[in-house]
């Protein structure tokens, strides 16, 4: 079996700050507002879609509890660039959109990273990786 897509669907506690990160990172709404059941962006030129929505909703949804993401790492999500200039700028408008820098820009193996949280703690890498 092979799925057709493959998405993402992470909890937020506060949509309108995610949504307001989001859309100043740059990142396509799939939502044309800020909406009370979710905040939805395409990430990437194939456009992998990130749904958050709010916890209650979730955990209803699914039937169960959703981890707790500030003190424990869910997942990772890398996001590619194509310098590292690039990645330092990404830096900067983390910052601007008010996100937190996990770690500084820094060489990693033959590429170059950083590590940056979202108003409600998910993490993400920027990442230029030579021939990628």
């Amino acid at each position: 079996m092979e799925p057709k897509m493959i998405w993402g669907n992470l909890s937020s506690d506060d949509l309108k700050a995610t949504y307001e990160f989001y859309t100043k990172l740059g990142f396509e709404s799939n939502n044309k507002y800020s909406s009370d059941e979710n905040a939805s962006f395409n990430f990437g030129k194939d456009k992998f879609i990130i749904n958050f929505f709010k916890r209650s909703k979730l955990e209803t949804d699914i039937n169960g509890a959703i981890g707790h993401w500030k003190t424990q790492s869910e997942v990772i999500f890398s996001l590619s660039a194509t310098t590292r200039e690039e990645v330092d700028g990404w830096r900067e408008k983390v910052i601007e959109a008010g996100g937190s820098v996990l770690s500084e820009p820094q060489n990693y193996e033959q590429g170059y990273t950083f590590c940056f949280a979202d108003p409600d703690g998910h993490k993400f890498n920027v990442l230029y990786w030579p021939g990628m």
